[in-house]
Parts: C-alpha cells; structure tokens; sequence
C-alpha cells in the first residue's frame, strides 16, 4: 500500500485507498451497495416527472429538499437498509444532520447496526459535504491505519533503496521542482562535484547523452529534468541505459510532468515516486523567499520595495492555492507557474527604477492582461484576479506615510509588514501564519471545506466507476463483457421509458414563424429533445442487438460502446444536446427534460406560460428562452432587441418589464441570499442554499430597474454546480463591498437535479 502511494499524487490517493479496500476485502460489501454508491444503480423507478413534491412527502421533513431525491433512490434500490436506519425518528437523526463532522457522530442506536460501508451510503444521500471525510475514515478503518497520506516522501531514505540500474523516475506536479532536494543529498551523501544536472529540451540531446556516459563511467550522479518536454527522445535514452555498465555508485534521477506519450518501457525499467509541492499558502510563500536571495529584497533599502516584494509572493500564493477549491475558487485549473512570479518580480524591480510616483494601474494592467491574466478565459475568473490586485497593489496597503511620516503598511489579513529589508523579517512572518490555509486568506467563504468535498468526492467516484470496468472491455468486442458492462445503461434506458411514449411519439418540424417567438422555441425544443431521445434509442437498440448476436458490429456502434464503455459520454449524443459527461446521468438528464417539456409546451398553447412559476432547469436550453423572451418584449414594445437589458426583482413585478417570467429553482453557493440582500456564510452554512422565487423581464436600456447599479453585483446563473455552461448573468442586491462577493466565489445555478 505504502509503496504505490509514493507513486500517486495527493488527489488520487483516496479514489486508490477505496479500490484497494474493495479488492481486498468485497465481503465487507453487501449486494448492490458499490453500485449504489457509484451510481450505476440508482432508484430509477423515481423518475424526474414524479413531482418534486411527491418525492418530497415520501421523505422525512428533517432532511434536506436538495437531497429529497437522493433519499428517495437510496430507499428503492437499498430497501432493507432503508428500513434499518429509521429516518422517521427524527430526535435519532438531529446531532448528525447538523454535526460539521457527521461521519464520527452517528447515532449510537444505528451505527451498530449497519456496517461501516453503509454509513458511508448514509452521509453520501444525506450529507455530501462531509462525503470525502468518511470515504477517507472507511478506508482508514478497514487498512488499520492513521491517516490515508503515508508520511512526506524524504529522498534520503529513498536513496538506500536505489541500484545504481535502475532510474529514478521522480513524477512532478506543476511548479514543484525536487532539484534543490537533490543537490543537498548529492552533498552529504557523495559530494557537490559528483552531481550533474541537464534541464531538458532543445538542443541538449547529445550533451545528455555523453554527460550520461561519463557519469555511469566515473560513479557519479546525473539528474535529466523535464523528460515530458522530449517524450520523442526517450527511445534513444532507453538504448543508451540498456548498453551502459555503470560504476556502484552511479546514480540517474529522471524528473517528469505527467504525459500521456511518455514510454512505457522507461516507465516499467525505473524506481518511480511523485512529487507535489505541498499544498497551503504558507509552504507556498516559503517556497517563494527561498528561491529570493537576501540581496533581491534589500535592495537599495526601499522598503516600499520590499512591502511590494511580499505583496506579490502573497498575490502568487493565493492564485497558485485558490485552484484547491475548483470551481468555487477558480472555474478550471489555471497554470500559474514560477514563470508568472519571475515576470511580476521583474515589473516590480523596473517599477521602483523609475520615477518615485507609483503607477500602480501599469502593476495592475501588466499582471491581467500580460502575465497572470493571460492564462484566464473566463470573464468571472478575470473579475477575481483584478480584485486581488487592487486590494494589493495599491498607495494604502504600500508605502503609506504615518503622522511621524514613517511608512506604515496596511497589509489586509491583519498582517502587518515588518519595518525593515531583511529577508529573515519577512520569513519569521510567514513562519507566524497557520499551517491549515483559513478561507479568509482566499477571501472564500468559511464553508468552502463543504463545497470541496462535495467537488471532490464527486470526482473521486467517477474515477472508481471507470476502475471498476473490465480492462479489455474497451479493445475489442467480447459479448460476455460487453454485455456485463452495458448492461447498467441499457436497463436504465428501458427503465426511463417505461411509461412514456418518447420512443414512438411522432413530431413533425415546427414551420418558420409559427406564432410568437417563445411558442416557437418551445416546439422547437420539443421536436429536438424528441429526436434527441430517439437517436439515442436507435443507438443503443443497436448496441443491444449486436450483444445479443442479432445484429452485425458496425464502425458506429464500436465507437458507441468504446465511450459506454469508458464511462464517456457519446460524442454522438454530446453533439446534438451537451449534458452531463457521465452517460448516466446524460441518460437521466435527457428523460426528465423530454417530459417536462411537453407541459412546457401544454402551457405555452394555452397562453398560460408566463404567468406560471417556470423552472429553467427542465429546458435543454435555457438561455434561448431568455433570448426568445427578450425578442417577443420588442416585438411587444415595437423597438430594437439591443435597446433592452436584462433584469431581475425580489421585491415583486417588475414595473418596467411588459413581458416576464417568475422562476423558482434557483440555487446560491459561496453566500446566502434572503431576498434583500447577500450575507456570509458560516462554518456551518450548507454549501448550496435554496433562493426565493424572482421575476426576470427585458426592460430598456434606460429604465431604473428594481436595484441601484450601486447596490448591487452581477453574479453568473450556471446550468450547474460544475460551472461549465453560463446560461446568463442577474444583478443581485448586495449592499456594497463587492470585492467580498466576487472573492467568495459567489454564483447561481439552476436547479441541481
């Protein structure tokens, strides 16, 4: 176990410790329990047309509306565990449906009834926010040890391992470079002349390869950094390695990046470990100071200088660690790498060369546009970075005289700069801060930890799910296989559609112009989701036909069955329609929508669409609605779509709006909402919450609206917690200080089904 942890980075090391336990010790899991758990089965006899209410009045009030759905499947496909836990006590449940560590916190009278691993079903329905902390303690429980991450990796130790015939394949992750580490135990252990280094890529093919000869000739140590720059070189390596009779004392430590081209003959032949820079933002900071030398910080004696210096250290930090929180911290993993922190030092340097009037906006406009900013390609991502930098990079946080007209520093994070040049000063206040990382640094709000594990856990699963697959089942078509590992979709599908008539529905294509532009987009979105559902039957009726031996293997269905197969959804099916990644749930996705929009349709004929409460999360294209409402407002008002901008009000009707629309089904993550205006979230907060019902309409450009520009924020609408899809963007009332709420990663979404 021990050993193929040094071979994983941090973020896989759960998803490994799960499917470790499982293939060790399956008896400690009872008949469909994994699959519940990973979500290849799920009470699919629930179907999304049930109405929200009927699923919510077959489950106990005390749990959550947002996890109604989840209860209800656990109760069909696991109901002699369903029975056991007795939900409808709920004095049994009260501690652990509030307890910020539920996982250790089960009530007494259950826990020793079920086993460990249905505890862990039970906080997966109820509490998913502490779903990574009890996956971790289930595995940690069932191996008999501490804690899942086997100590730091110390290469000394590791070097006693070593043969001086096997590489050393050190696996790096971005920005963390083990070079220095080696240098200091090429000094102890041998001597500093003894050590060679090459940074690989252009041009240093010949120059590694007789530097490699020597050194296995003399005993002495070679370090190849960067391999993954020269993948199509490693052949030549693998050659030189296998004629080579190296001295004992010699040594090859290879680094690498992940590549998905490295060799694997290279990869089999070497001792492999990872090697991630530690995580938190006060590692991250020390990293920084040691890699500046004394003489960099004291500089001419500018303290303005030096306060700056720290700024940006602090600044990088922040940008590197906020990508632990993804997508509340950033949307997607930015690359940000000691390339950007050389570039900012190098602006500051050139800043203070100059003359003595700061011109922070050259700071600011360099480090978004240039540098940091240039690696962003979302607007919301882009909007955090320039809060930072404001809040950094300014005359009040460097270099502000006091009364005596000393330079005082105002450092946020109630942090104060030291007064002074030197390096050490700067290190002692880094060594001050607390090793855990507080959301506060981040500006992110105190319950982010129960965002990430929901994220994370998540992705953990559907790791496991593509583990749990046949290996060969991808290759070549084996009907045992395949139809073993299909068969969870097929039953699906036949499950989803047991009551509808989607399959035989017959629709013909709406005619141009037919009535106003909403009825025209909701029968166009009926005719697409039904031909939608039907490709996707015909495609998978061929599929079945080929397992059953009915039909013949066609190029289309083995490309259908390599996706199916690799957990993947069809590109296929992605094209018409971009739902979920995981087929599953796409299949689920797809069902449920269908139906609702047939009342959708039902509705709009009867010209009672707009003034019911709608749901955009039942559309496979919410933002068209809105865009269609937007065209029948001017069409109403008689004036041009441009001259109208989007709004919505809590406060009731919007007056100025001739046309709008109430929604429900809104949800809020990174702060809570009460209708009037944003507040905080606490320790304890649940990570998603539930927003008031509002009204949306397109007014003129000129007209005041419900809120003040002033008061208000614009957060993004997302089709989803994952926060791929913008579906628009609303004003919300904030009462100022909008940097907190950009910061905190504030967003809507629509309804998470």
């Amino acid at each position: 176990y021990e050993y193929i942890f040094m071979l994983l980075f941090q973020a896989d090391q759960l998803m490994f410790a799960l499917h470790f336990v499982r293939g060790m010790h399956p008896e400690l899991f009872q008949e469909n329990e994994w699959e519940t758990f990973t979500g290849v089965i799920i009470g699919d006899t629930i179907r999304k047309s049930d109405s929200q209410r009927s699923v919510r009045d077959q489950i106990p009030r005390w749990i959550e509306q947002d996890r109604a759905w989840a209860v209800a499947s656990l109760k069909i496909s696991l109901p002699g565990l369903y029975q056991t836990l007795c939900f409808e006590d709920e004095g049994v449940w009260h501690t652990f449906s509030q307890s910020s560590v539920c996982e250790q916190d089960f009530p007494s009278t259950i826990g020793k009834r079920i086993s460990l691993f249905q505890q862990v079903l039970v906080v997966q329905a109820i509490r998913p926010d502490r779903l990574q902390s009890a996956m971790a303690l289930f595995a940690c429980k069932i191996l008999g040890i501490k804690e899942l991450s086997p100590p730091p990796l110390n290469l000394k130790r590791l070097y006693k391992e070593t043969l001086e015939i096997e590489p050393i394949l050190i696996i790096i992750s971005p920005g963390a470079d083990p070079s220095q580490e080696l240098q200091e135990l090429a000094s102890i252990e041998r001597s500093t002349e003894c050590y060679h280094q090459i940074a690989m890529g252009q041009g240093q093919a010949d120059v590694a390869i007789q530097t490699l000869k020597k050194c296995a000739r003399n005993g002495e140590w070679l370090c190849l950094k960067n391999l993954h720059l020269v993948t199509s070189w490693l052949p030549v390596l693998e050659k030189e390695l296998n004629t080579l009779q190296p001295q004992p004392s010699f040594r090859l430590w290879l680094t690498t990046e992940v590549h998905p081209k490295f060799t694997p003959i290279l990869l089999q032949s070497s001792l492999k470990i990872t090697y991630e820079a530690p995580p938190g933002l006060k590692k991250n900071l020390l990293r920084t100071y040691e890699s500046w030398m004394p003489e960099q910080i004291s500089k001419k004696g500018n303290l303005s200088r030096a306060h700056s210096l720290f700024c940006l250290a602090w600044f990088h930090a922040v940008c590197q660690e906020r990508r632990n929180y993804i997508p509340q911290g950033w949307t997607k993993f930015y690359e940000f790498s000691l390339s950007d922190l050389r570039a900012g030092f190098d602006i500051i340097d050139r800043l203070f060369e100059g003359s003595k009037d700061l011109q922070w906006e050259f700071v600011h406009g360099l480090f978004e546009n240039a540098i940091y900013g240039g690696r962003i390609d979302n607007y919301f991502d882009m909007r955090v970075l320039r809060s930072y930098l404001e809040q950094l990079f300014n005359s009040q946080v460097i270099g502000s005289l006091n009364a005596r007209g000393k330079k005082m520093s105002s450092f946020p994070y109630s942090i104060s700069l030291p007064n002074s040049c030197s390096i050490l000063d700067y290190r002692n206040i880094i060594e001050s801060l607390p090793e855990h990382d507080k959301p506060d640094f981040f500006g992110l709000p105190a319950n982010i930890a129960r965002s990430s594990q929901r994220m994370i856990s998540s992705q953990v699963i559907s790791q496991l799910r593509i583990l749990s697959r046949s290996v060969a089942a991808g290759c070549k078509f084996d009907r045992e296989i395949w139809s073993t590992e299909l068969s969870p979709v097929l039953n699906l599908w036949k499950k989803l559609n047991q009551n509808s008539n989607l399959i035989h529905q017959k629709v013909s294509p709406p005619v141009e112009q037919q009535g106003t532009p909403i009825l025209s987009f909701i029968t166009l979105e009926q005719f697409n989701a039904i031909r939608l559902v039907q490709s996707v039957h015909q495609s998978l009726a061929s599929l079945s036909k080929v397992i059953r031996g009915t039909s013949l293997l066609s190029s289309e269905v083995q490309r259908l069955a390599s996706a199916l197969l690799n957990q993947k959804c069809p590109l296929t099916w992605q094209s018409k329609w971009e739902g979920p990644e995981d087929p599953l749930q796409y299949l689920r996705s797809l069902v449920a929508r269908a139906l609702a929009i047939q009342n959708w349709v039902e509705r709009a004929e009867k010209q009672q669409l707009l003034s019911d409460t709608l749901d955009l999360s039942e559309l496979f294209h919410p933002d068209t609605f809105l865009n269609a409402l937007r065209q029948e407002t001017a069409r109403v008002m008689s004036c041009s779509v441009d001259s109208l901008k989007f709004t919505a009000s809590w406060k009731g009707r919007i007056q100025e709006g001739k046309l709008q629309v109430k929604i429900s089904g809104l949800q809020l993550e990174g702060c809570s909402f009460d209708g009037n205006q944003l507040s905080e979230n606490l320790h304890d907060s649940p990570s998603v919450s539930s927003v008031l019902p509002c009204y949306m309409a397109w007014i003129p450009q000129d007209a005041y609206g419900p809120y003040s520009p002033e008061e208000c924020i614009s957060l993004p609408v997302y089709t989803s917690v994952e926060r791929d899809h913008v579906v628009t963007n609303i004003d919300v009332p904030c009462g100022g200080n909008q940097d907190q709420w950009i910061q905190c990663g504030a967003a809507l979404f629509l309804k998470h089904q």
